[in-house]
């Protein structure tokens, strides 16, 4: 794939220092130590596991533990974050923004008791804020499996538009067709006014 110009962005204008996010339902924080447990039991799911590039199968304490260390890293280039509820910190799932060659990526992913309510958008819209709020960069991207309508919904909420397909290597299911979305800082900005209209 051949990344344009304007997309190209230097690695060390992608560092986020990860704050907490609190949205009208959840708090988007760091994951910690006293997350492994729910983190293991909705991680190890293989329908979650089979529509990510990164996500193993079985995914237990060990999985859970290298996830939240690793996560740790992510300040370098992105940010990191368990999504939980406001009301009784229960945790839902994970989202962040990874760098990429293309530069910023949106990734989430929310555990199965807790689908179909909307924290997977309430949590990308956070995150689509603060990529282009902490950062200087053209555009930001995201991707899904062809076969996850879901998610290409709560991409389609956040603004961003169709950019082509291209393939996943998926540590579950091996190589898998993805169709590939971008925003653009313009059309951020413009959906940003038009919301307090």
């Amino acid at each position: 794939m051949v990344v344009e110009k304007e997309d190209a962005e230097d690695y060390y204008d992608l560092r986020i220092d990860c704050p907490v996010l609190v949205t009208e339902r959840l708090v988007l924080r760091a994951p910690h130590e006293e997350d492994v447990e729910d983190l293991s039991e909705l991680a190890n799911n293989r329908r979650v596991a089979e529509m990510l590039g990164r996500m193993p199968h079985p995914y237990g304490e060990a999985e859970a533990r290298s996830f939240i260390a690793t996560s740790k890293l992510a300040g370098l280039g992105g940010a990191v974050y368990a999504l939980t509820l406001a009301d009784n910190g229960a945790l839902v799932g994970c989202a962040g923004l990874t760098r990429n060659e293309r530069g910023l990526e949106l990734g989430y992913w929310v555990g199965e008791p807790f689908w179909g309510k909307g924290y997977a958008t309430e949590a990308a819209h956070a995150l689509v804020d603060l990529a282009f709020r902490a950062t200087d960069i053209n555009a930001l991207h995201a991707s899904c499996r062809v076969i996850n309508p879901a998610s290409r919904r709560v991409i389609h909420k956040c603004g961003f538009q169709y950019a082509g397909q291209g393939m996943l290597n998926s540590l579950v299911v091996g190589k898998v067709p993805v169709e590939r979305y971008r925003l653009d800082r313009r059309t951020w900005s413009s959906l940003r006014s038009w919301a307090r209209s």
